[in-house]
């Protein structure tokens, strides 16, 4: 069977990989256009990309497929296309193409976290539980008909990167599983309960600011949500600092934003508006990721001292 494969980070890479080594006959994959990454702004290509190129396989890159990628996606004549975390919308003259459809392999189990941050937001909001869906797109938004769904249960402190990969080696387990029912024409189809429907936006940078006035498990929910992109922040005396692990504890009452404790050894503890929260990992402009013991050893900070916006102001008067 003739397959386009459609995708651009490493979500999408391990489909991508997992049709190409059971053999199944991949004739173009469509990505992303290449965008400069890291601090040096250096152009680097989409995982998904590199690996077809390693195989092959011919590769489009149109910025808008809708314009510019019908005609090459008509000459390459698919029986099936496949999407992965693909990061634009197909029209219907494009889903119309391939005989037997479009199948998309949705980080979520829809109709459940429609979107395309559906495992940032699955953290955000405390779940316990996620998976993922094959369906078959349409020209909704993740509205299509299910086709498959396994599940899997959040890992205590998983961040969004570590989940990710977790679902994009379930998700091509699933896949293959699709494509073979779809091969063998029995693959099962029902469409989505419009009533058990949530959709969540996509991810903004500010989305990542600490609010201690938050509790604490919330606050652990959303720093774990947004790691590795676009990682809660927080300003502190030492400057602004980049929170990806924490974890919750219990405590006695202290203003929120308040360090009750700061030491090599023990780490970071901060009041939040009910309950505490040990910082287990942070970053420092410029700097790597590091425990928060680590950190503290080398920019001491004061118990009673602040996070948050009391501490841009405390820093700014000191140095007025």
């Amino acid at each position: 069977m003739r397959i386009v494969f459609m995708g651009t980070p490493e979500y999408g890479l391990r489909s991508l990989e997992a049709l190409v080594q059971t053999g199944h006959q991949v004739v173009g994959v469509f990505t992303q256009p290449d965008k400069p990454r890291g601090r040096g702004g250096k152009v680097q290509a989409p995982p998904v990309k590199r690996y077809a190129q390693q195989q092959g396989i011919p590769v489009y890159q149109p910025r808008r497929i809708r314009q510019e990628g019908v005609e090459d996606l008509r000459r390459l004549a698919p029986e099936l296309c496949v999407t992965a975390a693909f990061g634009q919308i197909l029209s219907q003259q494009l889903l119309d193409i391939p005989r037997l459809g479009t199948v998309n392999v949705h980080a979520s189990l829809l109709p459940q976290y429609r979107g395309s941050a559906p495992i940032n937001w699955c953290l955000i909001n405390g779940e316990k539980q996620t998976g993922v869906t094959t369906m078959m797109t349409d020209a909704g938004i993740d509205t299509g008909d299910i086709l498959l769904q396994s599940t899997l249960n959040v890992l205590p402190g998983e961040t969004a990167g570590e989940l990710t990969l977790r679902l994009a080696d379930l998700g091509a387990k699933v896949l293959l599983e699709t494509v073979e029912a779809l091969e063998h024409g029995h693959c099962p189809r029902r469409p989505q309960e419009e009533g058990l429907m949530s959709y969540y936006p996509m991810l903004r940078k500010e989305m990542g600011e600490i609010s201690w006035e938050q509790d604490a498990v919330s606050l652990a929910n959303l720093i774990h949500g947004l790691n590795p992109w676009p990682c809660a922040s927080t300003d502190s005396p030492h400057g602004r600092l980049k929170l990806l692990r924490a974890a919750v504890e219990p405590g006695a009452e202290s203003p929120a934003g308040c360090v009750v404790q700061a030491d090599g050894r023990q780490g970071l503890l901060v009041a939040t508006g009910d309950g505490l929260l040990r910082v287990v990992e942070l970053q420092a402009p410029g700097g790597r990721a590091m425990p928060a013991g680590d950190y503290l050893r080398g920019h001491p900070m004061a118990v009673g001292s602040l996070l948050g916006a009391d501490a841009s102001e405390v820093r700014n008067s000191d140095h007025g």
